[in-house]
């Protein structure tokens, strides 16, 4: 079950489950309530524990697996800082960045009972939603940044820094970045390009489209997988970017005359 309220989202879950948004659109602060989350990005894996605090800065590529424990359900808040809400704050508080942001874009923030205290105030919430308006949702999230500021001055740089992705080597990202399953227009955003630059730039370096580049790239790490590590197809098409298993079985088999089951 996921319940979203304004921007406010509450997930509880009894099976392991895959994380489907593999973008980050806007800041992201969550508490872990029970069960773990193993967030997965191209630094490695961060698992966050019951009891964990975390921000994941806005225009990320990740994914996600949310793991609930032996005998229970995995539980979890997270509050999205929507880069409106940000800007409306600065302007009412005179609070605002000293300069871009250059840090880590997760963090694991300390055992605060504030933290603790404030999303607990929010649990009520969601038995009785009709009563989170978008009025009290705001000021819950205006409380969070509070929060934030309180527990270390500096993350005015990481909330407040509304500076646009500076255009970077589309080559080396795509590279990096090929097995997150996001829309184009994601890819032109996250490297500081028009969608039409982005498709102009990338005929440029391929000599092909994104779309048709993309998907022989994710088949033929798959096709690695497979054969050379012994993976089976299964575990396999998620991770190099595909959605669906039974359109990566057709496409693998085109691309390679025989199912990915037979390699």
């Amino acid at each position: 079950m996921h319940q979203l309220l304004s921007n406010i989202l509450y997930s509880c879950v009894d099976e392991r489950q895959r994380g489907h948004e593999q973008f980050v659109a806007e800041h992201a602060l969550g508490y872990m309530i029970a069960g773990e989350s193993h967030i997965h990005t191209n630094s490695g894996t961060r698992v966050y524990a019951p009891g964990s605090i975390g921000l994941v800065r806005r225009n990320q590529l990740l994914k996600s697996v949310k793991v609930p424990p032996p005998d229970g359900e995995f539980r979890s808040i997270n509050i999205l800082l929507t880069q409106d809400l940000l800007r409306q704050y600065s302007a009412d508080t005179g609070v605002a960045a000293s300069g871009a942001y250059t840090g880590e874009p997760l963090l694991l923030l300390h055992d605060n009972p504030f933290f603790k205290g404030y999303f607990n105030s929010l649990l009520p919430y969601f038995d009785a939603p009709q009563y989170l308006t978008p009025a009290i949702a705001e000021l819950k999230t205006r409380e969070a940044i509070e929060l934030l500021l309180r527990y270390d001055p500096a993350l005015r740089n990481w909330l407040f820094d509304f500076s646009k992705p500076h255009k970077i080597d589309l080559e080396a990202f795509m590279q990096q970045n090929y097995r997150y399953n996001i829309p184009v227009s994601r890819f032109a955003r996250l490297t500081g390009r028009s969608l039409a630059g982005f498709k102009r730039d990338f005929e440029k370096i391929f000599h092909t489209s994104p779309g048709q580049w993309l998907q022989q790239r994710r088949l033929s790490e798959a096709h690695y997988q497979i054969r050379e590590q012994g993976r089976r197809p299964s575990d396999v098409y998620l991770d190099v970017g595909f959605e669906n298993l039974s359109h990566f079985s057709f496409v693998f088999k085109k691309a390679y005359g025989v199912s990915p089951s037979a390699v």
